[in-house]
């Protein structure tokens, strides 16, 4: 418990980025984000600002949940997901469980079957850089992208009273399992670790010990959102934060 701590997690091990919604409009007329699910991350909305929805789609069917100024809506992994800009402002902040798993993979777009079958089919329309990062500086690929999972997802609620959505999630599950041991370190070394320091904050209560208290700091992640460069993503431009904040001067 002694000597200076270094960078510290974000809450939980978790991860949080500001979003400002596309205001561009898909194909079947609504403005917004690419359809998408995750495979072993919850995810959290929490808007501050415009006006919108979120449509979903799960073995429940289809769904369409208002959001407002001080809304907060969650859903587990499985559930798909896709953000509507009603104004043209709708902005956020998004909560990610699992710090890391996201920025490694933990999502898949509602594209057509035939761009499910493999690897390379996929990134050929999901990866928008060279690198096979989700990022790109091209307003115009990230929209083909978007218009692309929403053909998807118009597809899949249509067709689900017919079959579900178990043909896509069986695609889903053979294009990301190979990442399965990756993802565990990183879950192991962030989030476990979280909640085992909980574990040994509890102990030391227990005995009656009161030494790690006086290692209380703060911490902070810096922003300005005047000079920032966002980045496009699969819903809107990002504010990404960096899941370890720098120890305020002075503390």
């Amino acid at each position: 418990m002694q000597g200076q701590p270094g960078p510290e997690l974000f809450p939980g091990g978790t991860s949080i980025t500001h979003l400002k919604v596309y205001d561009t409009v898909a194909p079947d007329g609504w403005a917004g984000g690419s359809p998408h699910m995750h495979f072993a991350c919850t995810e959290t909305y929490l808007v501050v600002n415009g006006r919108g929805a979120v449509q979903t789609l799960s073995s429940e069917g289809f769904r369409e949940v208002p959001l407002r100024p001080g809304s907060v809506v969650w859903f587990t992994p499985g559930l798909i997901h896709r953000l509507i800009n009603e104004d043209g402002k709708l902005e956020l902040f998004v909560v990610m469980e699992n710090a890391g798993l996201p920025e490694h993979g933990d999502s898949i777009l509602t594209f057509p079957p035939p761009y499910l079958e493999g690897q390379r089919s996929y990134l050929q329309v999901a990866s928008l850089s060279r690198a096979g990062a989700v990022f790109t500086e091209s307003g115009e690929a990230a929209r083909r992208r978007r218009d692309l999972a929403v053909e998807g997802f118009l597809a899949l609620r249509d067709d689900f009273n017919r079959g579900g959505l178990r043909a896509f999630y069986d695609r889903a599950v053979r294009l990301v399992r190979t990442k399965e041991p990756a993802w565990r370190k990183i879950w192991q070394a962030g989030p476990v670790k979280a909640a085992r320091r909980t574990e040994t904050f509890l102990d030391r209560l227990r005995a009656g010990a009161s030494d790690y208290l006086g290692q209380g700091r703060i911490f902070e992640i810096t922003a300005d959102p005047e000079r920032e460069r966002r980045k496009l993503g699969f819903c809107g431009t990002l504010r990404t934060y960096l899941a370890e904040g720098e120890l305020v001067a002075g503390s």
